[in-house]
């Protein structure tokens, strides 16, 4: 692992980070000089930091801080070694890692650890999903009282007006977005297709399949941090939040999902358009268990914002073939590439939690062997279906104490997350919504 500082002497310090359960990145910066402290021992900081508030404020009635002193855990550096950080002035490294007990168990309030027991799984099945994600995000001038989409350094004016699958609306932030793959290169993140989106200075990039879901959940949670620091080298923000205009579309993550045996077949391919039965029976876990997982699709005040009928972001628990009104496509195309989308989340998640959410449901189905009901035609906005919970409130209350939830995520996890939020819902209700925009703005 230190072969990689070995290879860029020009490396002087490096960060350590693990995701919190809002996605945010904790941790310390350390002279290089001590890394291999770091990567042979580990290094040390308190459980409850992995649980803050979006604010970074510890959680008040957390059983984590006074009730057991605030005890530390022991963090490891995860199999992805060290990586540049491009959006810095200095040359950095980065160094991903996880937590752990002191006697080595895994901790069950980590959102990778959380990613990882399901894809435990998986494994003790003989199966390995194969995950891709699609990541929405805005580019915005916050600069004064109002959000806008930032002035295009080619032509020098501000284009008001949302401009889908537009080539010239792409070729107007060039430099980013050359610097910005120049950049996942570096970091060995898979970006693929870069396509202008409906939304004001709105724009998604697809991160390429992977046969590891925790390495493509660490590609999407560094591509946000990725983007977020480079688009302020270029003088304007970007934000995952899920909806920063009241009158555009919000920004989702979709992820899409197959399944391989240990021959490396596609369990979802029967040779048709329609699937197996192994297919429906993961559809039929992924629509039982979204309701309890709302919170962790829709995880912030702003995201309910987004997730009203005609906005592109589903609102009804339905599934249906080829139809993006549901809450879960089963995308056309090449049977053998025959996959799940999951449509709920917004691009405002916690990657870990919510690749933990989609895989947990479906392997949840498969083991249980149960049928969904059948896919729907049309619009989903005008059938008459089950919801999903359209305010915070309730997305806590259900993913509390829902049984599917119970199944995926570990009690301490649940808990802390059902703290957390709630410790937000009572501080977000303070403030205005230009205070709320302000402070999702750039943490998301």
């Amino acid at each position: 692992m230190n072969n990689w500082l070995r290879k860029h002497p020009q490396v002087r310090t490096i960060r350590v980070a693990a995701a919190d359960l809002n996605g945010q990145p904790r941790g310390k910066r350390i002279p290089t000089r001590f890394a291999d402290k770091v990567t042979t021992e580990g290094t040390r900081f308190p459980f409850s930091v992995l649980s803050l508030d979006i604010w970074g404020e510890d959680i008040d009635d957390s059983p984590l801080v006074f009730e057991t002193g605030d005890r530390d855990g022991v963090l490891k550096p995860t199999e992805r070694g060290f990586m540049p950080m491009p959006w810095l002035d200095a040359p950095s490294a980065l160094l991903p890692i996880w937590m752990f007990h002191e006697d080595g168990r895994p901790y069950g309030g980590d959102p990778r650890h959380a990613l990882r027991a399901v894809l435990d799984r998986f494994k003790a099945r003989g199966l390995t999903p194969v995950c891709a994600v699609e990541l929405e995000f805005f580019l915005i001038d916050d600069s004064g009282r109002n959000l806008q989409i930032p002035i295009s350094p080619r032509s020098g004016k501000r284009r008001k007006a949302a401009e889908t699958l537009s080539i010239r609306a792409l070729d107007q932030f060039d430099a980013f977005f050359t610097d910005l793959y120049d950049a996942c290169e570096e970091m060995d993140i898979p970006a693929d297709t870069a396509i202008s989106e409906a939304g004001l200075g709105q724009f998604e990039i697809n991160l390429m399949h992977c046969d590891d879901a925790l390495r493509a959940a660490d590609d999407a949670w560094l591509f946000k941090m990725l983007v977020k620091g480079l688009a302020r080298r270029h003088g304007f923000a970007a934000s995952f939040m899920a909806k920063p205009y009241e009158d555009y579309p919000g920004s989702g993550l979709h992820t899409h999902f197959s399944v391989l045996d240990q021959d490396g077949n596609n369990v979802f391919d029967n040779g048709g358009e329609e699937g197996t039965d192994t297919m429906r029976h993961a559809v039929a876990g992924c629509l039982q268990a979204m309701p309890g997982s709302a919170l962790v699709f829709a995880p912030h005040a702003n995201s309910f914002d987004r997730m009203v009928p005609g906005s592109h972001a589903p609102t009804g628990v339905s599934w249906a073939y080829e139809n993006r009104t549901s809450s879960i496509r089963i995308p056309s195309g090449s049977h053998k590439a025959r996959r799940i989308e999951h449509r709920v989340s917004g691009g405002d998640v916690n990657p870990y939690l919510m690749l933990a959410a989609v895989l947990g449901a479906a392997i949840n189905g498969i083991e249980d062997g149960i049928e969904p009901p059948a896919p729907i035609t049309g619009n989903a906005y005008a059938a008459d279906l089950p919801q999903i919970p359209g305010d915070w409130p309730s997305a806590i209350d259900l993913f509390e104490k829902d049984p599917s939830v119970a199944r995926i995520f570990a009690p301490e996890l649940i808990r802390n997350f059902v703290l957390t939020k709630r410790q937000e819902v009572h501080y977000m209700a303070e403030l205005t919504p230009q205070e709320q925009v302000e402070i999702y703005l750039d943490t998301v």
